[in-house]
């Protein structure tokens, strides 16, 4: 493996991550447009809401989901709606200046970040990297 390649790959990885947090923090921002009962202080609590959402999904939302498998099969999936507004309730404890009112206002902010995020994925890949897709036309 050449050092060029190892800076290349860890550049497509940071542009992916910058990019996530971008999706996440407008996801956040819509919601927050969206649903009376969230809301930010300002950009820089948007920007580090974004980030610890994203720590969250990636440590403890993982865990909850295992430790709750009974009641997502029970009932249908829907159970991973409450963990996921319940990520978003703790994410919004953990940071000062983003404020979640209740729990119909987590739900509901957390579908809306959701959305955002499944829209976006389709354009970052799985790899973190930003794709454009080109079609050309065949003129034979």
């Amino acid at each position: 493996m050449r050092i060029a390649d190892v800076y290349s790959r860890r550049g497509r990885n940071l542009i992916g991550f910058w990019a996530r947090l971008l999706v996440t923090s407008i996801g956040l921002l819509i919601a927050s447009k969206l649903v009376s009962g969230i809301e930010f202080s300002g950009v820089p609590s948007l920007f580090f809401a974004a980030f610890v959402l994203g720590g969250v999904n990636a440590v403890i939302r993982p865990l909850v989901i295992l430790l709750t498998i009974p009641f997502t099969l029970i009932t249908l999936g829907f159970f991973l709606f409450i963990v996921n507004a319940a990520m978003l309730g703790l994410s919004a404890f953990l940071v000062p200046g983003f404020s979640v009112a209740g729990f119909s206002s987590a739900l509901f902010g957390s579908i809306i970040v959701s959305i955002t995020g499944m829209l976006a994925c389709w354009y970052i890949g799985p790899k973190d990297t930003v794709e454009v897709l080109i079609i050309e036309e065949n003129k034979t």
